[in-house]
């Protein structure tokens, strides 16, 4: 069965995401049977919440390829791009070693 990146609709802001072929796996991987219900910016919102943070300790920022808004959980200090999930995937994916 080839897995093929879908678009989901998150349950809290109501924006699609990307549910990407890397998540997937990852999923998979994890035994996880259920697709996410919410965009990784809404993810990272209830986690910081769960563990008792304040929002503040968040930060909404451009992504340094795509440009789409992102929200990470520490405050950038300018000298290293930040990227959106799916950017930041796809740049893993660059820089793996290819195995021989």
């Amino acid at each position: 069965m080839e897995i093929t990146e879908k678009t989901l609709i998150c349950r809290d802001c109501q924006q699609p995401f990307a549910f990407t072929v890397g998540e997937q796996e990852f999923f998979l991987q994890k035994g996880l049977k259920n697709e996410p219900k919410r965009c990784p910016n809404c993810r990272l919102v209830m986690r910081v919440q769960r563990n008792g943070h304040d929002l503040e300790h968040t930060t909404e920022i451009p992504c340094a390829t795509c440009g789409a808004p992102t929200r990470v959980p520490f405050r950038p200090k300018g000298y290293r791009p930040v990227y959106c999930i799916c950017c930041f995937q796809a740049k893993k994916r660059e820089e793996k070693p290819a195995v021989q």
